[in-house]
């Protein structure tokens, strides 16, 4: 199969160039992707548990604790003991990582809204019935047959 017909090549090249767009954008910021969209994922008003974070950002536990340090050494959150469970801890935004989840929330907006500008809301519906068909398919695990 031709690789630039191959639907798992156009994700991946279609992703890591989103990913280059957004981590350019971040290190005008001084942060990272993973940091910017860090901070979109924590609750502004009761935090969020950190052991949530990492399921709902797909990012596994090693790559969260780098970024969740990163954040924290250029206090942008900060850990407080989960008072309705005292195993867990909760991550909460300072008032610099609201500012700066904003401008993360702003350039995630410019991102969407450019490109809804720039490609039919047909093809942006069928875009979105495609990916979720696919995410359907691999969790069903209807893809590769044991």
């Amino acid at each position: 199969m031709d690789k630039e017909k191959s639907i798992d090549h156009m994700l991946r090249a279609t992703w890591q160039a989103v990913a280059k767009t957004y981590n350019e954008q971040a290190a005008k910021h001084e942060s990272t992707m993973a940091m910017a969209m860090a901070l979109l994922y924590i609750d502004t008003k009761d935090g969020t548990p950190s052991t949530a974070l990492g399921p709902s950002m797909g990012m596994e536990a090693t790559s969260l604790s780098r970024t969740l340090n990163s954040l924290e050494e250029r206090g942008l959150i900060y850990r407080e003991k989960n008072p309705e469970d005292g195993r867990s801890v909760l991550i909460k935004l300072t008032g610099l990582g609201i500012e700066k989840r904003e401008i993360s929330k702003a350039s995630v907006y410019t991102f969407n809204q450019t490109i809804r500008e720039n490609i039919t809301k047909q093809k942006i519906d069928h875009f979105f019935e495609v990916t979720e068909l696919i995410n359907k398919l691999i969790n069903q695990k209807s893809i590769f047959k044991d």
